[in-house]
């Protein structure tokens, strides 16, 4: 067996999952890396506009988590899945059209509402069509997969913020192409969920399931995944800020660290989702992933101080931890959302659950910034107690969560 067999997902299904995420984040990463020059030289804003614009999508998202969760248990994974991708790609070819803030408002909460609806179709899809031994498995892969796709996106973008602004305004075309395929790919080439929990019609099983939100467990402990999650602040805000504002490495050092993290994402990603493949092993990986937040905080919280290759050498096995951190959450993740989540309202759970995520992209870039680049050291020890704490409490908030699936009777080994 050839070395590049041994990377690839074993089984079919997996593979055209595989294939599809790095096609649907080759497009999004296109557009989502010259972000900064589209949205100020071609829309015509300001970086204040720009940020004003972005808070006020994040508030929406974080108000449609429920809802569009909710629509995917009504109208289908897939079919929402297929209509979403499509009418994204829709609108992305409308981006070189638009000018000024209230177009750019206005096109960021339609395509909230559209992405927010696809993003709980695609989780949905990913819960319901894999048996419960290669779920986990599966979504390390098309996180791996994903992974490459921004990687080639942002190679995309790249040339062509090089090429200049005829080439900027190009991309979110190119963007549009590359999802029109990808609803293609849903549509056509993924099968549909056939594996049922249940023989009920979708009406009678919501209404013999009660809401996600009555699952007091599972609310709490999707927000100390959104907690957890936070690795991805100090990847991508707070370790760059710092390097530049508080240490003496070299600017061209976040190039490496960026570039270490998504090789690391790419090889390590599927070893890591191993763990979780229970309750017991999900709380495992979430012990995991903070002690490797906290050794990566308690590593960076000296580099003010150090010089030279001291302080290279602490950067760089700092992002190597949060890195770390990350793998193993995103394995608990998985590994909740699967074992956790009443089958019968995938969906609804799926909305509870990016509560979380979208908590943490409202609170912690602002709030961990303040600590680290205004407190210094002991900024970085808060933080990582920040981070103990969710993991401490995520273990009592799942058993919680496991409890009330056995009391309203939820389907069990699907």
């Amino acid at each position: 067996m050839t070395w590049w067999r041994r990377i690839l997902p074993p089984t079919t299904l997996e593979r055209d999952l595989a294939l599809q995420a790095v096609l649907s984040a080759f497009g999004t990463g296109s557009f989502l890396t010259g972000t900064a020059v589209f949205f100020t030289q071609v829309v015509g804003l300001t970086g204040a506009q720009v940020g004003l614009g972005l808070s006020i999508a994040a508030v929406f998202t974080l108000l449609l988590q429920i809802p569009m969760g909710r629509l995917a248990d009504r109208v289908g994974a897939k079919p929402l899945w297929v209509v979403t991708s499509a009418v994204e790609a829709m609108l992305y070819v409308a981006w070189p059209l638009l000018h000024g803030m209230v177009a750019f408002v206005a096109m960021l909460c339609t395509m909230t509402i559209v992405e927010t609806a696809g993003r709980n179709a695609r989780n949905v899809y990913r819960l319901a069509i894999f048996t419960r031994e290669t779920r986990v498995r599966a979504n390390a892969y098309m996180r791996a997969a994903r992974n490459v796709g921004y990687t080639l996106g942002a190679g995309a973008s790249g040339i062509a913020l090089g090429l200049g602004l005829g080439a900027v305004k190009a991309i979110p075309l190119v963007t549009a192409g590359l999802l029109a395929l990808n609803a293609v790919m849903i549509a056509a080439v993924l099968p549909p969920i056939t594996r049922h929990t249940h023989t009920a019609t979708i009406g009678d099983a919501l209404e013999a399931a009660p809401a996600a939100w009555r699952n007091t467990g599972f609310v709490v402990l999707a927000l100390c995944n959104g907690v957890i999650s936070s690795n991805q602040v100090l990847l991508n805000v707070v370790v760059p800020l710092w390097l530049v504002e508080r240490t003496d490495a070299p600017h061209t050092l976040l190039a490496w660290l960026f570039g270490t993290n998504t090789v690391l994402a790419v090889l390590l990603q599927v070893r890591a989702s191993r763990v979780a493949d229970s309750v017991a092993g999900s709380l495992k990986a979430v012990r995991w992933s903070g002690w490797a937040f906290v050794v990566s905080c308690a590593l960076l919280a000296v580099t003010h101080e150090t010089v030279g290759w001291v302080t290279l050498v602490l950067v760089w096995v700092g992002h190597v931890t949060i890195t770390g951190a990350e793998l193993w959450q995103s394995a608990s993740d998985w590994g909740f959302t699967s074992e956790l989540s009443d089958h019968r309202r995938l969906g609804d759970y799926q909305g509870i659950w990016g509560i979380g995520y979208q908590i943490e992209s409202v609170i912690f870039p602002a709030l961990f910034t303040f600590l680290a680049l205004r407190w210094g050291t002991p900024g970085w020890f808060v933080i990582a107690g920040i981070g103990v704490a969710a993991a401490a409490i995520a273990h009592p908030a799942a058993r919680a969560a496991e409890r009330h699936l056995v009391r309203v009777g939820a389907p069990v080994g699907v």
